[in-house]
This record gives C-alpha cells, structure tokens and sequence, in this order.
C-alpha cells in the first residue's frame, strides 16, 4: 500500500519532517455544512445516514470539497459500538442520542457482549471501503471510536449527562461492574478499529470525550487503562504501512504525560492548555494535536487567521510533529467560510514558518 498524494497528516503523526502542518476538524463532515443537512433530510434520519455507506460517504467527502483539509474522517458515531450490543439507540431532534436499554441492572450487565463489528456494524466497514475508493489514495482516512469509559457513560446512563450520577455512582460503589462493562467495551472497540483499519483507515482515533470528568486516581483505573489496553491490540502496520493512533480526552490536560505514555502516536488536546506548554511536557515520546478553540470560528476571518497563528507559534520551532485541529468539535453554527479562513491561514502561516527555520 502506498501512501496517499497528500500524506502529510500521517507524516506529522509520524514526527516525520512536513512542508506545512496538517490540519483537519473534528466533526468536519456535519451540520455547519448545508449540503449535510440536505443529504441528511434525503436519508430520513441520522441513523439512516450513519448506517447506508453511499451516504456516509457523500458526507465524509463534502468538507473536502469546500476546503483544503489534509485528511477525511469517517463519518459515524461514537455510539454504533453499544447500539451493536442491543442497548437500542434513537435519536430525539433536540435531545442527542438516547438508549432505550441502558444498563442499570446486574443481570443485564453481566450478561452484556462485544459484538463481531463484521457481523453487527458491517455497514461501517463497507463505508470505510467505499471513502478509500473515492478518496483513490488522495487523502489519508482516519477511523475513530468512543473511549471504553465515554461509551460506558452513555451507556448506563442513557444518555448525555451533566452530573454523571449514575455512572459515578457505579463506579464508587459497584468498581466490578463498572469494570466488566469496560473490559468487555474495550475488547469491542479493538476489534472495531482493527476492522475499520483492515477495510482501509489509515489512522484510527479514540475520542474519550467524558474521561476528564474523573479524579486523577479513577481517570487512570476507569479510563487510561482501557485505552491502553486498546492501543496494545491495535494493528500497528498494514500492507507495509505504519498505522498511527491518536488519543484524545477532552480536559485531560493536567494527565498529558500519563496518556503519552501508553503508547499512542499522539496525544489530542482541548483548548484548555498551551500547546507549547504541552510540547515541553510530553517531549518527543508523542506527536500533538490541536487545540484552537471551536468559539473562534465565531470571530472574524482576520481574527480567526491570528489565532490560528497563535497556536503555530506557540507549537514552536521544527516542521514535525503538530497536526492542527480544533480542541473539540465544530459547532453546527459555524459560518462554512470562516472554516476556509482557519484552514488557509494554518496552510499558509506554517509554510512561512518551515522556511524562517530553513
């Protein structure tokens, strides 16, 4: 397997040297972009969008039309995982995604599974192989799913949460079941990114939105540890090629060099800490990646050129090693043109900067 035309983005997370710095988005491939929100009505639903591969792909190439980005994330949800384990997901217009069986009884917990991704989430799969073909090796693809602990959230508590009372409750007074629903979780997850890597992902990342609501002490029981154990399983080369991971907690910056350490490729980080703040800590053991603030995008195309600035210089010195991205993902109100501005302005900014240190 060769590389793709465009294969900055896996040279960055490689520490390999970069004509610019690679940028991509969270969330890319959504409803900031009216061409989703049509092909969305068109399939009916969301799961009716996630689950049909053509339109899956259609939505995952849209933003690469419109901008200059240097890598395609598969569109999906985090969610795919518990919804094959028969917790029955829905989505309410309004209310984000739901459970109709989450997991609030020892028997059903006990009981609880992985699924084999090729049996119960083969339409995943079939995407990842229909993206690859219409990429035709232009643009790397980047696979992704849930943390053990973000899904496990969802899953006993049946949806999103502002105080984590049940999943927390879980954890203080019953560790073992809690940790049954994450051994079992992680176990699916590495079979389900190894699928996704085997039908053509490129990279794979873990997305542990709700790890940073935990203490240090149960952040590296109930959350580090799993990702860990998922990131030893993964498959690490393909057809000849290194296959990079990235590891993502959303306020897990006062952990940077505890998630460096678990072997990942790189380290994702929100907006809460200085990049170069983070580069320092972590050293060369991890490539970066992040971390402007999705608000910006909000601001003006002067404004927003000058931050993304801001983050290229505070990075520092050297070509490798920094895949810029947003520090979570983008909001559905965001002005499509002001997403062009940020991408120009990395693009542009970063090749100045690889020529001052010529």
């Amino acid at each position: 397997m060769t590389r793709p035309a465009n294969d900055t983005f896996l040279r960055a997370l490689l520490k390999e040297p970069t004509t610019h710095t690679p940028v991509w988005l969270m969330r890319q491939a959504g409803r900031y972009l009216p061409e989703y929100r049509e092909t969305r009505a068109r399939a009916g639903s969301f799961m009716q969008l996630c689950t049909n591969p053509g339109l899956a792909c259609e939505v995952t190439l849209q933003p690469l039309s419109r901008f200059d980005l240097d890598a395609a994330i598969l569109f999906s949800d985090i969610l795919t995982i518990p919804d094959a384990m028969g917790l029955g997901l829905y989505f309410t217009d309004g209310e984000g995604p739901r459970f109709e069986r989450p997991l609030r009884e020892e028997w059903a917990i006990r009981d609880l599974s992985a699924p084999d991704p090729w049996d119960h989430l083969r339409y995943v799969m079939d995407a990842v192989a229909e993206i690859r073909r219409a990429l035709n090796n232009s643009l790397p693809l980047i696979g992704f799913s849930g943390s053990p602990y973000t899904l496990a959230c969802y899953m006993v508590e049946g949806a999103s949460s502002t105080d984590y009372r049940r999943i927390k409750g879980m954890l203080y007074d019953r560790p073992d079941l809690l940790h049954h629903i994450l051994s079992v979780t992680a176990d699916a997850v590495t079979a389900y990114l190894n699928a996704q890597i085997e039908s053509g992902a490129q990279a794979v990342m873990i997305f542990d939105s709700w790890g940073g609501s935990l203490s240090p002490a149960a952040y590296r029981e109930f959350s580090l540890a799993y990702m860990q154990r998922i990131v030893d399983k993964l498959i690490k080369n393909r057809d000849g090629e290194r296959v990079p991971s990235i590891v993502f907690t959303k306020g897990g910056g006062l952990w940077l060099e505890a998630i460096a350490e678990i072997g990942c490729d790189a380290v994702g980080l929100d907006w809460t800490i200085d990049i170069g703040e983070a580069r320092r800590r972590v050293g060369d053991r991890v490539s970066l990646q992040g971390n402007i603030d999705p608000a910006v995008l909000f601001a003006s195309p002067e404004t927003i050129a000058c931050e993304a600035r801001k983050v290229l210089d505070a990075y520092g010195p050297g070509a490798t090693g920094h895949v810029f991205n947003l520090g979570h993902g983008i909001s559905q109100f965001t002005p499509p043109d002001h997403v062009k501005a940020l991408v120009d302005a990395v693009h542009e900014h970063s090749r100045m900067l690889r020529l001052k240190g010529a």
